[in-house]
């Protein structure tokens, strides 16, 4: 891996299928301003705020992985977000890789903790774009409308500053505490999240259908601890 940008952080690959009609289409669609800072900008806040985040509906395949399927799905968990940023942004010509990092206190639910068994989520994904001569981190996971229902602090990104989750909630309460940098890939490292998200979660995460989320309704879930109301965020 290198710490200044190669071809590969502008090529394709089986997951940053940016080289897809529909990644294509969204970069063309979203990549608007007058430098690439301001384009990084705008691609981040779609990819964040265009596709609602659901940790229930969890595959772990190669397809289910890619950045075309977050765009024909709707939705996607952090890892296929942060793979669609990626894609979006190479394909809008700004090299872009992957981060990731375990991260405790991620947003979540009753049925998630219950199922999960434990508060460590392994692998949390983020993206890493060159803008100005350096990588910035870039998290378009949580969508804007769900941040707002479970009281935290929407993550904005400037294309100068790095932007991953923040420590405390809207209220002050601790929120997200990383707990371990697995560091920056160029492409996904699908064998190593599987493999270990096998060993932490067990292989009812790795089928993706298990009932007490596969089943399930994240956005339903929210609104009944929340109190918010149930509508699509």
């Amino acid at each position: 891996m290198s710490d200044t940008p190669t071809p590969a952080h502008l090529a394709p690959t089986p997951a940053i299928d940016c080289d897809h009609p529909a990644v294509q289409a969204l970069a063309r669609q979203h990549a608007q301003g007058a430098s690439e800072r301001q384009r990084a900008v705008a691609l981040t806040h779609a990819v964040r705020d265009g596709f609602r985040y659901d940790p229930y509906r969890i595959d772990l395949s190669p397809a289910g992985m890619r950045a075309s399927t977050v765009i024909a799905h709707g939705y996607g968990w952090c890892v296929p977000k942060a793979v669609l940023l990626a894609a979006a942004a190479r394909a809008a010509g700004i090299p872009a890789r992957l981060g990731f990092a375990d991260v405790r206190n991620h947003l979540s639910t009753e049925r998630m903790r219950q199922s999960m068994q434990t508060d460590l989520f392994v692998w949390h994904g983020y993206t890493e774009l060159w803008l100005d001569g350096a990588w910035r981190k870039a998290t378009p996971a949580f969508n804007l409308s769900l941040c707002q229902k479970f009281n935290l602090l929407p993550l904005d990104f400037d294309g100068v500053h790095d932007s991953i989750y923040h420590p405390f909630d809207a209220s002050g309460n601790r929120h997200m505490e990383y707990v371990r940098q697995r560091g920056s890939f160029d492409d996904l490292p699908l064998d190593r999240i599987v493999a270990d998200f096998d060993r932490v979660y067990g292989p009812w995460l790795r089928r993706g259908t298990d009932s007490a989320l596969g089943e399930g309704d994240f956005l339903a879930d929210v609104a009944r601890e929340t109190g918010a109301p149930s509508e699509r965020a």
